[in-house]
Order: C-alpha cells, then structure tokens, then sequence
C-alpha cells in the first residue's frame, strides 16, 4: 500500500470519532434542555387545523378564487344573496388573519367545494377548542380569548341566540350576522373603529325602525355625520353580546347604567333623586335616561324635538305624573347641592343640614363623653345611686301610665321602620339596603310599609298633642306653662346646663332635677322639628301633583334634601344620645326599663328627681305614687323588649353612620 493511500485510510477513522464526539455533545445538550436523558421529549402545540381534524388547504388556495374582484357575490338556492369575495389584505391584518380558511368554512373538504357552501360555520364550536387547546397558556392571545369567551356566554343567553319567532330552524342572529368574518380588525386597530362606525348599519339590517330613529338623533349625527367615535352606537347601550329584550327588568337597569358611561355626572346626580335611587335598588317602574330624554331617536336638550325641551317637559313629566300642574318644570332632575353657581337654593338647604348636624352631636356627644367621665369617676369615688343586689328595693315610683308607655312603643317601633325602609332607599348603593329591599319585596313594597309607618307616627304624635290639651284644660289656671311639672323649657333649664358642666368638671355638686330634666325635654320637644321637617317635606315628596300646584318644582329637590338629612339627625341621635340618656350612663347601663314596667325604685327617683321628690313630700301627695315593686315576670318581660329594642336600635345607627361616612367619603 502507497503512503498516500495509507493516510487517506487514516483519515476514515479519525472523522468518525469526531461525528459521534460531535453527536454525542448534541445528545447531552438535548438531554439538559429537557431535564434529563429520561425525560419525555416535549409535546407539539397542535395546529387548529390538526386540532380540529381540518383538511390541510393553505389560505392562499383559497384566495385564489375568493380574491377575484370581478366576482364578489353568489346565489343560494333559496334565492339569497351572499358575498364570496375576501379582500386579502384586510383579511391577513383581521384578528382571523392566521387561521386558516377551513377552520370556519368546517364543511370544505377539497379546494374544489360545492358550489355555494351550505351554512356551517361554528365560530362557538371554534373558539371553545381553541380554548382548551391554550388552556394555561401564558400567551397574552389566550387572555384575550378569555374575554371572547365571557362573550360566547352572554351570546349564549342573549335574544340573539334564541329561535326565531318565524323560523324555529334559526336563531334570530349569528355571529357572522354581526361580524364581518373576514375582516374582524383586532383591538385598536382602523378595521375596529371603521365597524363601530357602521355599527348601526349592521344592527339596522333587523332593526330597520330603530336605524332610522337614531339616525337622527344626536347621536347617530355625531356618529354619521360628524364621524364623532365617542358618540353611542348601539352597543354602547344595548352591550355588544349580552343582549335582550328591553322590557326586561336587567336590560332596564343595565341601560340606565351604561348611560353614566359618557354622562358620569348625570347619572351621579340622577341616583341622588328618589327616580335613581330606587332604580339602583332593582325597582323599573320608575323614570330612568330614556324615559325623559328618549332612547333611539335622543335629541339634544335645546332642540326642540326634545323629550326635555322646556316646551315638552310637563308632557314627558305627565307621562308618570298624570295631571301633574306646571310647577313640575321648576324641578332640578339632575341638579347638584354641592353647584351654588346653578342650584343655589340646593347648596343653601344642604350646607344649613350640615351644619345642624354638626352643632347638634358637637354639643351632645360631647355632654355624653364628660357625663361618662363624672359618673366613672363618682362612682369609684363611692357616690351616686347604685343598686345592692341583696337587698332589692321594695317600695317603687310610677313614673308612667300604661297609655304613655303603649304610645312610647308604638312609636318607637314606627320610629325603626321609619329609619329602616327610608335609608334603604337614601344609601340604596351600600350593599345591605339591597338584601333589605329583598327581604321586604322591593321598593314598591317598601315604600307602602314606610307611608303605613309614618302615618302611624303621625296617629301617636297628633293623638298625644290632643290628650295634652284636653289634660291643659282641665287643669284650667291652675296650670303653670312654666312650672315644675310642665314640658315647656324655662330659664330653670338654662341654669341647670350650667350646673351640669360645672359638675363635669368637678366644679360644683351634681344639680337636682324637678319631675323633667333639661335632657329630657330636648328629647320630647325634638320630634316636634323632627315632625315639621321630616313629615312636611314627606307629604310634599308623597303628593307631588298637590305641592307643584300652589309651590315652584324645585321644592322637591329641598324637600329631598332636608328629609334625607334630618331623617340621618334624628335617627343618630335618637339611637346614640338618646339611647345613652335612658341605658348607657355609667348609672343607668346596661339599660332602663322603665318605659316598659312605668315605675322605678324609690332611692333612684330621689336620687334622679331630688326637687320633684321633695315636693311631693311635703305636699303629702308622694304616697298616691309608691306601689309595690313589678313582679320578676314583668320586670324579665321588660328586659327582653326594652333589650331587642336596644340592639335593633343599634343595629339601625351603625348602618346609617356606615352608608352616611360612605356617601361623604366618595364611596
């Protein structure tokens, strides 16, 4: 053998070492990138076609004759005309760009097709396994794909997927009725925005009336004429998928607020009035948007083929408010208490609410902590008036006749529906004043429990004013206005403020009290406010048509306000200062039951009433007061209701204090 045939032999070997040196690096790198030699190679992400079980026929295939501009639409057997051409650059820029034609047109089976294709195409079918090919993928596509699928289910549930009244074999739209196929632009994109632009056209093609309603609406000009995108096509209103009849109860509401979409400031003013109050709280039977301002055919409110124009207000107004006067034109439907410049009889009414508000817990929570504070230090200090659990008192005061407790609790229970079925309404946003309205049948119902409530206090309260002056009139001049028996505040009481915050501060001794202490007669005289501006402004929201005959509309956006505020003053103070007052005082806790068995121990009514004590000693009349002590029956009895009535009371304050703190907070 030659030398040079030698090491042309000797080559052979050395490049095979070197291949599987080479080979065998390749292997471990492999064998690294998969975790292991004994590691599965990973799975293929199947194609739609493949995952679909889809002939393989490439799109271009298909452009070849759906392309052809010279040929653009075809003919069914039933004589319908469809449109065949597929512009291809506007369909490779559509969201459906890399999917391939087949995917949709799922009957296609060889380039060479029927001729036309019967309708077939399954865009749900398509997307749900899309869907579970992707499942926990971490492509940003799948995400989006999540949306299409909430989509897929308001479709699902929408009129449009129902049975067509006249052809039970079809819905009464598809997906492709709506959408384009081929040229579905992605998001942001011109294609999009050109769809939303004609998307009146598209709903127009069923919905021909409503098309040329909106046409001329404000609206439809901003959107056709103007070429304004942020002008409200249907979906806006109507939502794109979760479509339904608008005579139900959840298309209703969700109109209304899909309004405050472009009109935020609107609605906000709007679910401030009673009509969007009780809309938020569920109840339809009521003005919302488009019953004023009309729904496809809106007009701009100084045109005056406007729903709201001045000159066809009262006939939009009579259309709820049957005969109602002209004084309902002077009503602010969206006004502001917090715009002096537009409303400023509003802001007045409002600022004046909260300042009362606040001067009258300043004062009283205030008197309430420094009360606290003297009675805890007192009674360290072994003073004041305590009960010795061994030795019972046997002798007690009746304080109270059985007709003044029964009239108290009566009250006191309408008081509580009062406050319960009103600030459902007044904070309809909080989560709570839903479950009540649902719990008491709506706000319809409401609404009749809360009018039966108030006349029912207005019965009590009225009946106690006639059994005072018929009491006055028997006592003939021997009634004293100003004496110590009277209810009547007398400069007695303004003394007594003074000797109060004297004691707080440990100036001076605790004052003694006649039969009624300055606290309780705040407590008497304030439904007496509470009734002229909470019952006026009541009777006012109640009769509308009456009120607008004799006084300007824009009384009821006052009544309103100072109805809602005062309610709020009234209810927090009965269910705090008051409730502290009679239970909560370091003496008196954990509660009073003297409205429930009329008498108390003897030693506490000297104790709280030293100067009505001593007087009737001396003019020998205390005897015809003792009796003997209320049987444990009677006094168990008392606990339990005067204790129900605590916390229900409590329970009341905290979710009028929660919705109250909300509303001012922005909530």
């Amino acid at each position: 053998m030659s030398p040079q045939l030698r090491y042309r032999y000797m080559w052979f070997p050395m490049l095979l070492v070197l291949g599987l040196a080479l080979s065998a690096g390749r292997v471990a790198a492999a064998s690294e990138e998969t975790g292991g030699s004994d590691s599965p190679p990973a799975a293929k992400q199947p194609t739609l076609a493949e995952a679909l079980d889809l002939p393989s026929i490439p799109n271009a295939r298909c452009l070849k004759c759906h392309n052809d501009e010279d040929e653009k639409t075809s003919e069914r057997e039933d004589g319908t005309v469809i449109n065949i051409y597929v512009d291809r650059e506007r369909f490779e820029h559509s969201v459906h760009g890399s999917q391939p034609c087949v995917g949709c047109h799922n009957t296609v089976k060889k380039a060479i097709h029927e001729i036309p294709l019967p309708k077939s195409i399954g865009c749900v079918a398509c997307h749900l396994k899309v869907a579970e090919m992707q499942h926990g993928s971490s492509d940003p596509e799948y995400r989006r794909l999540d949306v299409v699928l909430s989509q897929i289910d308001g479709y699902m549930a929408s009129v449009h997927a129902r049975p067509n009244l006249l052809d039970q074999s079809k819905t009464n739209a598809t997906c492709y009725d709506c959408h384009d196929g081929h040229d579905i632009g992605t998001v942001g994109s011109a294609a999009r925005a050109e769809h939303r632009g004609r998307i009146h056209e598209v709903c127009g093609r069923c919905h021909e009336e409503e098309k040329e309603r909106y046409a001329t609406s404000v609206h439809g000009t901003a959107v056709i004429e103007k070429q304004n995108a942020g002008s409200a096509i249907c979906s806006d209103c109507h939502t794109p998928h979760n479509i339904d009849s608008p005579e139900r109860t959840k298309v209703k509401l969700a109109i209304t607020e899909n309004c405050g979409s472009c009109h935020q400031k609107q609605v906000e003013t709007y679910e401030k009035s009673y009509h969007g109050q009780v809309v938020r709280l569920g109840y339809t039977h009521t003005a919302k948007c488009y019953d004023c301002h009309g729904s496809h055919g809106i007009m701009d409110v100084d045109d005056p083929a406007s729903k709201v124009h001045p000159n066809n207000r009262l006939e939009t107004c009579r259309q709820c408010h049957e005969g109602a006067p002209e004084g309902f034109l002077g009503f602010h439907a969206h006004g502001d208490a917090n715009d002096f410049k537009n409303y400023p009889e509003m802001w007045i009414a409002a600022r004046f609410m909260e300042f009362l508000i606040v001067a009258v817990f300043l004062f009283f929570w205030t008197h309430m902590l420094l009360w606290i504070y003297r009675e805890w230090r007192e009674r360290r200090q072994g003073k004041g008036y305590r009960v010795d659990p061994a030795n019972p008192p046997q002798v007690y005061f009746r304080r109270f006749s059985g007709g003044w407790r029964l009239a108290h609790g009566v009250l006191a229970i309408a008081v509580m529906v009062l406050v319960l079925t009103g600030t459902a309404v007044l904070f309809a946003e909080q989560a709570w004043a839903q479950y009540v309205m649902n719990l008491l049948g709506g706000p319809k119902v409401a609404a009749v429990i809360h009018r039966v409530a108030a006349v029912t206090f207005a019965t009590v309260f009225f009946g106690h004013l006639i059994v005072v002056i018929i009491n006055i009139l028997r006592a003939g001049k021997g009634f004293r206005w100003f004496g110590p028996t009277s209810m009547v505040p007398n400069r007695q009481d303004i003394r007594d403020i003074g000797a109060m915050f004297k004691w707080f501060f440990g100036m001076a001794p605790r004052p003694k009290f006649d039969r009624w202490s300055y606290w309780e007669k705040f407590d008497y005289w304030a439904p007496f406010w509470g009734m002229m501006i909470i019952g006026l402004s009541g009777l006012m929201l109640w009769f509308p048509t009456v009120t607008a005959s004799f006084l300007p509309g824009w009384v009821f956006n006052i009544a309103t306000i100072v109805h809602a505020e005062e309610a709020i003053l009234a209810a927090v103070f009965l269910f705090t200062v008051h409730y502290f007052n009679v239970h909560f005082r370091p003496e008196k806790w954990p509660m009073d039951i003297v409205m429930a068995t009329g008498a108390v121990p003897l030693e506490e009514f000297k104790h709280e009433h030293a100067l009505e004590y001593e007087r009737l000693k001396a003019s020998g009349e205390l005897e015809k007061y003792l009796i003997k002590p209320p049987t444990e029956r009677a006094r168990r009895a008392g606990r339990k209701v005067t204790g129900w009535m605590i916390i229900i009371g409590l329970i009341l304050a905290g979710l009028v204090l929660k919705g109250y703190f909300d509303v001012l907070s922005g909530h």
